[in-house]
């Protein structure tokens, strides 16, 4: 069992029930959000990227979801983040921190500046969630 007090004790996440079907449909979010950034690449890589970011977080909720945890409370990206790392481990270090920055920079982009992201940019990110995607999608099939 992997250790989540700390993310309980600080209200971040709570226990509940989650279906196969409420797993099944952040997954098909995630792949759904890889199609959609990779068709509006080119005419608009900040949103490529937010999305690709949105994807990954889909699956990390999937990944919290099959665990029998929600994120609650403010700063539930962040807490979705941190679940994955715990959960994931070593192995994921980078993943996760790209996963980390990429949240930080969707922020700045959404609120803050536009032409923030560079096509080569929302690239890696597609490429990246859906590695991402297709790994979580795995461990769940197990």
């Amino acid at each position: 069992m992997m250790n989540y007090s700390e993310l309980i004790k600080e209200n971040r996440i709570k226990e509940g029930k989650f279906s196969k079907n409420q797993i099944q449909d952040c997954l098909n979010l995630a792949r759904r959000d890889i199609k959609t950034a990779r068709k509006i690449l080119k005419d608009d890589p900040d949103w490529s990227y937010n999305i690709s970011y949105n994807a990954m977080l889909q699956a990390a909720r999937a990944l919290m979801f099959s665990k029998g945890y929600r994120a609650t409370g403010e700063w539930q990206h962040a807490t979705t983040i941190r679940f994955a790392q715990i959960t994931l481990g070593d192995e994921f270090e980078s993943t996760i921190e790209f996963m980390d920055r990429m949240r930080r920079k969707r922020h700045r982009s959404v609120y803050d500046i536009a032409g923030l992201i560079s096509t080569k940019e929302a690239t890696e990110a597609i490429e990246t969630a859906e590695n991402f995607v297709n790994t979580i999608s795995e461990m769940l099939r197990s």
